[in-house]
């Protein structure tokens, strides 16, 4: 095409903000054929039948017009009524919860409604490569706090260091069980962190999308021990395996969820009337349907693990979510692109380079266990394959 006349250039801000490193990563060994690809955190099972049938029926009974822009009440009673059960919090329908466009539409509304030019956002990292640049686009700056030598935890310590060398931070933001390590926090831990936040007069923006998927230990919200200066984000993409429906939540006090509510409606009117159809119906009759999930990923990840183990793959147990976190070997040094990428173009197996989320990340390299079995014990074949050839 040619070029525009009288062209007077593109926003430099979105110019500047790199796309994501999971999905560039992805897109370039896609095209591998062949290739098994454990790269994208992405459930491979299928939508419970019940809920699936209720968006169908949604559909079928014409309900196609604007929905409420907080999204359907009926769907945010259900939430509400969820969230007391894992949180304790009582959460008003009419006023603190709003139904987004999957989390990630949570996190940008979020990010907006409370940020001026300016503003710092705490992030702990290796974490996922979301947050850093919807706070660019919302003009704030942020701080990356590196955990890797702390088990890849935020701990108090850390927090009130950063706080001390940066006194106009706003907002801390959690992800936990988090993506890509694995780590869940204990309650101590999360009394601890809570602590500091609320004596420093913090907000924390707290993204507990995996909370259902934990092994053998309890989630613990640490927006059950300072709700007003919580923001609570959440969704059903990889409880219900529904990240194609696209639809998540955030909920925290009324005035911040008034402005968040706001700027929701800005960006996207309201959310799909199908979705939010099948969510009230995951919410209201499918909240045991995670365990069937969870049982079936916890095997998983015990399988890799052992062969990890057993090609000298160095690599911490997870307790959450569905990826394991594994040292590269030492022949590589820190450069987790080029091994990810000579496993990819040589044994045709896609695992994501542990530096697209961010300081702390270098020389590691995630794995989704978010795959089938089949899939999962080829590609560990073909991993101790490459690692026997290239030693």
């Amino acid at each position: 095409m040619p070029e525009l006349a009288n062209d007077l250039g593109l926003s430099k801000k979105i110019v500047n903000v790199k796309a994501s490193g999971i999905r560039i990563f992805d897109n370039k060994v896609s095209t591998i054929p062949g290739i098994i690809k454990l790269t994208l955190g992405e459930p491979d099972m299928n939508t419970p039948e019940h809920v699936k049938q209720a968006a169908i029926k949604s559909i079928a009974d014409n309900d196609s017009h604007y929905a409420p822009q907080k999204g359907k009440l009926e769907l945010r009673k259900a939430i509400s009524k969820y969230l007391k059960k894992a949180t304790g919090i009582d959460y008003d329908p009419e006023t603190e919860i709003v139904v987004t466009v999957g989390a990630t539409e949570a996190i940008n509304a979020t990010l907006y409604a409370i940020t001026n030019p300016g503003d710092k956002i705490a992030i702990p990292t290796p974490v996922f490569s979301l947050y850093w640049p919807v706070a660019t686009l919302a003009d704030a700056d942020y701080i990356l706090m590196n955990t890797a030598k702390d088990g890849f935890k935020l701990t108090p310590q850390k927090l009130k260091e950063t706080i001390k060398e940066n006194p106009i931070i706003k907002a801390v933001i959690l992800n936990y069980p988090t993506n890509p390590t694995g780590v869940e926090y204990s309650e101590d831990e999360i009394r601890a962190l809570a602590k500091v936040i609320e004596e420093n007069h913090l907000y924390v923006i707290t993204d507990e999308i995996y909370s259902t998927l934990t092994y053998g230990v309890k989630h613990f919200s640490i927006a059950s021990l300072i709700p007003e200066r919580a923001i609570y984000i959440s969704g059903l993409s990889k409880s219900h395996a529904m990240t194609g429906y696209r639809l998540g939540y955030v909920a925290g006090p009324a005035k911040i969820m008034a402005e968040i509510g706001k700027v929701h409606g800005l960006m996207v009117t309201t959310t799909t009337d199908s979705s939010q159809a099948a969510a009230i119906e995951a919410l209201e009759h499918g909240l045991d349907d995670p365990e069937q999930y969870r049982v079936v990923y916890q095997k998983r990840r015990d399988y890799v693990l052992k062969k990890l183990a057993e090609m000298g793959m160095q690599a911490a147990k997870p307790d959450g979510a569905f990826y394991i976190f594994a040292k590269i070997p030492a022949k590589y040094g820190q450069d987790d692109m080029q091994f990810a990428l000579d496993l990819a173009f040589k044994e045709k197996v896609g695992i994501t380079p542990g530096s697209a989320f961010g300081p702390g990340g270098e020389g590691y390299v995630r794995l989704s266990y978010a795959s089938s079995d089949e899939n999962l014990h080829e590609a560990m074949k073909r991993m101790k394959k490459f690692l026997q050839e290239d030693e």
